[in-house]
């Protein structure tokens, strides 16, 4: 009797774009920009590169559709405030979480001007924006302000997070070292920094975030009352 060939195991679910996708955040999470080739998303999905190619041309349109899948999961969070400056400080928020948790994004944004996930951002920020009465003259400047400090500042947090991770740096020691260095500086000649030693130990990155948007926003309202 022939005997019968024993056929590959079936793969279940198929090769899909946000499967995709999916995989190539994982491996961005892990490995950075440099980690995301078409070989090590091939190896993931256990299929060839081909197959991949079919759905995402290159690694530029998939590093850009991987940036978009989180930014719509920040801005389409579910809000529970209900005032313009609320809003804005929740997505903004959220922006400096999501590019925390993934600090491949914050140079993905830069190579992606114009593109899908900053339209996203300006699009809920400049929503805010008009709601708050800003003059339509006005409104472009506001919302990059907010953007380049969101994008600057959550981008920076994420640098040194990620440096902080790389290097085994515990944040608390790192910050008592400079602390200390700069409780020992000249007075007279750094005075401020000088002052500022004892703020710097225990100091919270998300709350000193928000510090400076609740700075914009003030800065937003002050100027409709002139």
């Amino acid at each position: 009797m022939a005997k019968k060939t024993r056929s590959s195991p079936r793969r279940e679910d198929s090769l899909t774009r946000d499967r995709i996708i999916e995989a190539s955040i994982a491996i961005l999470d892990g490995s950075g920009e440099d980690g995301l080739t078409f070989r090590a998303l091939s190896e993931r999905l256990a299929t060839g590169p081909g197959a991949i190619y079919w759905h995402v041309p290159n690694k530029g349109e998939l590093l850009t559709a991987a940036c978009d899948a989180i930014i719509a999961r920040a801005m389409n969070a579910p809000l529970v405030v209900a005032t313009p400056q609320a809003i804005i400080r929740t997505l903004a928020l959220g922006m400096f979480d999501a590019i925390d948790a993934h600090p491949w994004v914050g140079s993905a944004l830069t190579r992606a001007p114009g593109q899908l996930p900053m339209v996203r951002i300006l699009e809920r920020i400049g929503r805010q924006v008009r709601a708050l009465g800003v003059p339509d003259e006005e409104q472009w400047a506001t919302v990059g302000a907010l953007l380049n400090y969101i994008l600057g500042v959550g981008a920076q947090n994420a640098a040194n997070g990620q440096l902080g991770r790389t290097r085994g740096i515990d944040r608390s020691d790192f910050l008592d070292a400079v602390a200390t260095t700069w409780s020992q500086l000249d007075p007279d000649a750094y005075a401020f920094t000088r002052s500022m030693a004892a703020h710097l130990r225990g100091h919270d990155d998300r709350r000193d975030f928000l510090a400076g948007i609740d700075l914009i926003l003030s800065g937003i309202e002050a100027s409709r009352r002139l």
